[in-house]
């Protein structure tokens, strides 16, 4: 809502978008443009930018999920599918993966490559955005969100929708860039992060400018102990965090009990 200014004025509220302050109800229409603009060529800068290993971090994520046969799983963000591929393996014929994203161009992509590997039985595409997911209350086994947090505008909500999603007992798993712990790495990654990143973006996908925000949007996610603290705000037990590649990347757990 609209903040009051010390001359009387109707302030908008403000959010960040990287390292730029804007206009809250601005963020998701640009946070939408970015991934229109890179959908393409979004798993192949992904495979470039972390030289692969963000694969290795997605299947450790799910290994720690406990996602079994059978279980119903909502992968938020879920965009191209990478993690929803993996999950499918998992919860078998028996079980289910709805994938949802807020972006229209990432789920067509997702889609046409679950219709290209042949796997189409208990698979869900779902347009929607993380702070108000449109699905049943206390309806999955395990909701999964991997690098998309940090784009939603609301993190607060978000997390509390998720909540809301998850059956009793359900698990969340956050797979999120955040806050390099180890001074000598923190340095290095910086310095690829800002000159090599965004370069990359504009060779490779033909947009530096979306890379740049999404290395700025890293930088302003909130570091592994805020971020626990925000699950356990939003309802979660036993919340704890792993840091992985010394944090580059940290992987949050949290159940609804």
């Amino acid at each position: 809502m609209p903040v009051t200014g010390v001359n009387g004025m109707s302030e908008a509220k403000t959010t960040d978008f990287g390292f730029q302050s804007i206009v809250t109800e601005e963020k998701a229409g640009r946070v939408d443009e970015v991934f229109s603009s890179v959908a393409s060529r979004y798993d192949l800068m992904n495979d470039v930018m972390s030289i692969g290993v963000h694969r290795l971090w997605k299947r450790y994520a799910i290994y720690l999920s406990g996602v079994r046969a059978g279980h119903h799983v909502l992968d938020v963000a879920g965009g191209t599918g990478d993690m929803a591929m993996l999950l499918a393996r998992k919860v078998g014929p028996s079980g289910s993966v709805t994938i949802c994203d807020i972006n229209q161009d990432m789920l067509r992509h997702g889609r046409d490559r679950f219709i290209d590997a042949g796997i189409l039985e208990g698979i869900e595409f779902v347009q929607g955005n993380a702070e108000c997911l449109p699905f049943g209350r206390n309806n999955f086994d395990c909701v999964t969100i991997a690098f998309g947090l940090r784009n939603v505008t609301d993190k607060t909500a978000a997390l509390a929708s998720m909540y809301d999603k998850l059956k009793y007992g359900g698990r969340i798993m956050i797979l999120e860039f955040s806050s390099v712990v180890i001074p000598v790495l923190r340095e290095f990654y910086d310095a690829y992060s800002f000159r090599l990143i965004p370069w990359f973006g504009k060779i490779i996908a033909g947009d530096k400018a979306s890379y740049q925000y999404l290395v700025e949007s890293i930088r302003m996610h909130p570091a592994q102990d805020r971020l626990a603290a925000m699950l356990e705000s939003a309802g979660f037990c036993m919340v704890d965090y792993l840091n992985l590649s010394g944090g580059i990347v940290a992987i949050h757990r949290g159940y609804k009990i």
